[in-house]
């Protein structure tokens, strides 16, 4: 299982209506064919790390991962939810404990990065992000 968990807060001057089309895309995107699981919410850790919403999902192996990337619903969301996002923090984890899964994570990152630019684009105009991957 490969689990992806994010942190996050929203751009100030989003609205409320925003935000919600925002939690909206994630559901969606955490309940497609290749997710395992997933959950979408409030954060409930320290407030003065300064985030607001949480969202979790689960991918079953190396292979539902790159579904998980490349699936419609899921492009389709990042681009209502990246433009809105201020701060975001990614943690990854993973009872696979093979040594080099996180470096063909990072290469799937890189291929999407590089098969869609306006994604990678919107990914790095978030103003605040902390990616770390734990195996």
């Amino acid at each position: 299982m490969i689990v992806n968990t994010l942190r996050f807060s929203f751009r100030e001057g989003t609205t409320q209506e925003e935000r919600e089309e925002v939690l909206a895309a994630m559901r969606r995107t955490s309940t497609v064919e290749s997710a395992a699981f997933g959950v979408v919410g409030q954060d409930l850790g320290d407030p003065s790390d300064g985030f607001t919403h949480a969202y979790c999902a689960g991918v079953a192996d190396l292979a539902a991962l790159e579904r998980y990337l490349h699936d419609p619903v899921h492009l389709e969301g990042d681009s209502v939810i990246l433009p809105r996002l201020a701060r975001l923090s990614a943690v990854r984890f993973s009872d696979d404990m093979d040594p080099g899964l996180s470096e063909r994570i990072m290469a799937l990152h890189m291929e999407k990065v590089a098969q869609y630019p306006e994604w990678g684009r919107l990914l790095h105009s978030i103003p605040d992000v902390r990616v770390s991957a734990e195996n």
